[in-house]
């Protein structure tokens, strides 16, 4: 049998890295008429024969840039998508 206890490592204990604060993201939430013109929109995009997915993706996209500007429709982040 052979002895290890020449060639074992001893460790050190690691310190572990201070906890960094997360920035606590700022959510704006959309108002009515940002609501229902997104509503009107994606009926729109359905009837226009979008699939299920590209709906939803669609529709995460134009809520994102909506909830950045309060004051931003339906039609110009949709418009913003297309440049």
């Amino acid at each position: 049998m052979s002895d290890y206890s020449e060639s074992e490592v001893v460790s050190e204990p690691v310190s572990e890295p201070a906890p960094v604060e997360k920035k606590k993201r700022e959510s704006v939430k959309m108002t009515d008429k940002q609501k229902s013109d997104l509503n009107k929109h994606m009926e729109k995009m359905k009837k226009d024969g979008m699939s299920a997915s590209e709906m939803k993706s669609h529709r995460m996209k134009l809520m994102s840039r909506m909830r950045k500007d309060p004051k931003m429709t339906a039609k110009k982040a949709h418009a913003s998508l297309s440049k």
